[in-house]
């Protein structure tokens, strides 16, 4: 029985069989039928819901193709150092959160980025020893790619000269020898695991208000990359009745084992929470310069970032994980980086290909891909690896690109390439690294610009501008596509979830800059209203 219909809408629904209509009907979680009032409403029987969209618009909903579920409900609980204007403002932060917590107890806290500083130089202890004497603090950099800690933290965690580098990560030190306070890549791992972990139920009282937040901006669901206690809150959620989102979780390089033990397998799960692939990180990242180059940073020329698993590990990694029936997603920032994981999956491919395995069986990924090598620009569409990134990067780093990367920006954050070369796009946010606000990305993607309009009318590289349909499949159906869930997702169609968002304009029609001013009122996911309405 038909339970509900929306009709008198305008709605997108990306199946190109009817790309617009203005009725749906919904029974089960799904859409049964599409088509114009007149074919639609004539379904209703007694006890079904029929509700007046007003002419509002309605897209398929949108999925985050690569987001830290976990640290972005736990960015909502910690300081509050988010893009801060400059180091002091850090600090007073801290201060302020040290005068209320007991003496002793940590202090955390996400998003400090050194490069908008007055003197753009990196953090130190002593910077942040007077706002908490008493209180080890550890504030995690914008990218997630470097750890900036106090005095106290690094006595707390026995860092000291004398501790030795950890293999693909940094302690920063001194003319003398001594850390700085500043801690790169897998040298975070020094600090990060003296944390108290909050217990799994914290966990998942805190993704609630994340949740919240996430429906109200538009999202239906979130491909995760953090740790197995994410997966384990998440079903918390779903047994309490109280999961409103699509999860998809990768597994982490160190988990490996013990996902092979168990016997996962990609789309292992079902709708609502599924395996995704392996996650590797195979360099670092800009902010910090740790992404691995090919050609030294702008300024540094013994600066060549940093690698935080050896291709050769990368390849047994990405070997075993494949036969056992997982893809991989692998970070890679860098155009070493890029071109040393395209290797990978290369030798990869040839090994699947021999087994009998097509390519569409293991969905491989590159996450982020932020810098490619012009030679290696179509290796992702020719090996069917999905380019898997983040729109809003590209607007928040384009300063930084340009200073470091030079020229080769222009194949920087390029996701024009990737399509025109005939590759799945998969868009996110990385978040907490930025806003999972999708209609932002949408916005980065379709004008290049910030919300302030900067760099200027055209946006940065104004060549390399997606066209709205183009950012909005990469916000549905790529991610659909990556998860093994294209029959059933990321359109509105007869027979796929009953996943929408209702918006309050046309994002084909109106104006580029006027995206960020749309307002969304209802987010519908499997059927039910879990934010707004119409």
């Amino acid at each position: 029985m038909i339970e509900r219909i929306l009709y008198n809408g305008n709605i997108i629904t990306l199946d190109d069989r009817l790309p617009r209509v203005s009725a749906l009907a919904i029974s089960g979680g799904r859409i049964v039928a599409y088509g114009s009032d007149d074919d639609v409403k004539p379904l209703a029987l007694s006890g079904a819901v029929l509700e007046n969209l007003g002419g509002k618009t309605v897209i398929p909903g949108l999925t985050d193709a690569h987001i830290h579920w976990q640290g972005t409900a736990r960015a909502l609980h910690e300081v509050n150092v988010f893009e801060v204007p400059d180091r002091q403002t850090a600090a007073a932060r801290v201060a302020e959160r040290a005068a209320k917590a007991p003496p002793g107890g940590w202090i955390t806290g996400h998003g400090w980025f050194q490069d908008i500083w007055p003197d753009k130089a990196f953090p130190t202890a002593a910077d942040l020893d007077a706002a908490a004497p008493h209180h080890p603090v550890y504030l995690r950099a914008k990218s997630g790619h470097a750890g900036w800690v106090n005095s106290a933290a690094l006595r707390r965690c026995g860092i000291t000269a004398d501790t030795p580098d950890p293999d693909g990560g940094e302690i920063v030190r001194d003319a003398g020898g001594q850390p700085t306070g500043l801690l790169l890549e897998n040298a975070m791992t020094l600090v990060a695991r003296h944390i108290p972990e909050p217990s799994v139920e914290q966990i998942a009282d805190e993704m609630l208000a994340a949740q919240q937040a996430a429906l109200a901006s538009g999202l239906t669901g979130f491909h995760d990359y953090d740790e197995p206690s994410c997966l384990a809150a998440l079903q918390i959620l779903r047994q309490r009745g109280e999961l409103g989102l699509r999860a998809v979780k990768n597994i982490n390089k160190r988990w490996l084992q013990a996902a092979l033990d168990s016997g996962l397998r990609w789309g292992f799960g079902d709708d609502w929470i599924r395996i995704g692939g392996l996650k590797i990180f195979a360099d670092g990242a800009l902010g910090p310069r740790t992404a691995s180059m090919i050609e030294p940073y702008e300024g540094e020329p013994d600066n060549f970032g940093i690698i935080t698993v050896e291709k050769e590990e990368m390849a047994e990694l990405v070997s075993r994980a494949s036969a056992a029936g997982l893809p991989s997603t692998i970070h890679a920032i860098g155009d070493r980086a890029v071109h040393d994981v395209l290797d990978v999956y290369e030798v990869v491919r040839q090994e699947e290909a021999a087994r009998g395995v097509l390519s569409g069986q293991r969905r491989h990924r590159i996450e982020h891909v932020q810098l490619i090598h012009p030679d290696d620009a179509g290796r992702l569409a020719q090996l069917e690896v999905i380019a898997s990134m983040q729109p809003i990067h590209a607007t928040s780093d384009y300063v930084m690109s340009d200073r470091y990367w030079g020229a080769r920006s222009q194949w920087a954050y390029n996701a024009r390439l990737q399509l025109d070369r005939g590759a799945v796009v998969a868009f996110g946010s990385d978040s907490p690294v930025d806003a999972f606000e999708p209609l932002k990305g949408i916005h980065a993607a379709v004008t290049r610009q910030r919300a302030d309009g900067s760099p200027g009318p055209d946006g940065w590289y104004p060549a390399l501008r997606l066209t709205v349909d183009e950012a909005l499949r990469g916000f549905t159906l790529g991610p659909a596509y990556a998860a093994g869930m294209e029959d059933r997702l990321g359109k509105l169609a007869p027979g796929f979830l009953a996943d929408l968002v209702v918006l309050d304009r046309d994002l084909y029609t109106i104006a580029p800059a006027e995206i960020l001013q749309v307002q969304i009122c209802g987010t519908m996911v499997g059927g039910v209203w879990r934010f707004g309405g119409v």
